[in-house]
């Protein structure tokens, strides 16, 4: 079944205004998770264009925090391609390079792949590492999680059609065949996603709008459709371009 509710839908007028209101968002969530009982904050991110608009926006909205808050981060990634850190599909290697030499989250609290391992064992490998951090969670608990959504419906590494969205056991799970290269990859499933805190979809640019328009108001079961946290919040950044075909309510934020 496709979802029940889309979620807050946020429009910005370009990608620069919306990089900077998601930037906000976590730097807002996490010192408000810093705060709270468990004084710690988990972030989920998955790779594509995000990782340089993270890069260019998440120092400086964080940099007020300093260097003790950000060593109780916790960061993961959402889903990963089985290459080395220095490839250029790496997401992890993306990040390292572009956004982590600019947030000094210690490496101790980075969760990565070990791409040297074969892509169930690396899957295997990943879950207990999620384990570790999230010990006394029966499924990991992201207080944040930020997702794409490609043009076919995809999201992490859960493909449309793919038996992977049955899964219901394990957190995190390879898969070998994945219709966009490189095929080996390890994702994380889908009760993690919707165990999250929050979750944000992020999409911009006018090859996504079709897509959109079939996930949000023909509400088609595609995988990013699926993704409906139990008890957490369901939100869509999403740019003016992104947003053309949809007609749905939506939170319009314009340049002042």
């Amino acid at each position: 079944m496709a979802a029940p509710g889309p979620g807050l839908v946020s429009v910005f007028s370009s990608p620069q205004e919306l990089g900077a209101s998601l930037a906000q968002l976590v730097a807002e969530r996490a010192a408000g998770c810093l705060a709270g009982s468990r004084g710690r904050f988990a972030l989920g991110l998955s790779g594509g264009s995000l990782v340089s608009l993270l890069a260019r926006e998440l120092p400086a909205a964080t940099a007020s925090a300093g260097p003790d808050a950000l060593a109780r981060w916790t960061l993961g990634f959402c889903d990963e391609r089985l290459v080395p850190f220095e490839h250029a599909e790496s997401t992890y290697g993306l990040y390292r390079t572009q956004l982590l030499s600019q947030l000094p989250v210690p490496a101790s609290q980075v969760l990565t792949i070990d791409p040297q391992l074969s892509v169930e064992a690396a899957a295997e490998d990943y879950a207990q590492k999620l384990r570790q951090a999230f010990q006394g969670d029966s499924v990991p608990v992201f207080d944040l999680l930020i997702l794409g959504v490609g043009p076919d419906g995809h999201t992490c590494s859960l493909f449309p059609g793919h038996p992977l969205l049955q899964e219901r056991e394990r957190t995190v799970a390879p898969i070998r065949d994945s219709p966009k290269p490189p095929p080996e990859r390890v994702t994380l499933t889908l009760p993690v996603l919707n165990a999250a805190r929050t979750v944000v979809f992020v999409a911009t640019g006018e090859g996504k709008a079709a897509v959109l328009k079939r996930i949000l108001e023909a509400r088609e079961p595609l995988p990013a459709a699926l993704v409906q946290p139990h008890t957490g919040e369901l939100r869509w950044f999403l740019d003016e371009a992104a947003a053309r075909l949809l007609s749905l309510p939506v939170e319009k934020h314009s340049a002042l």
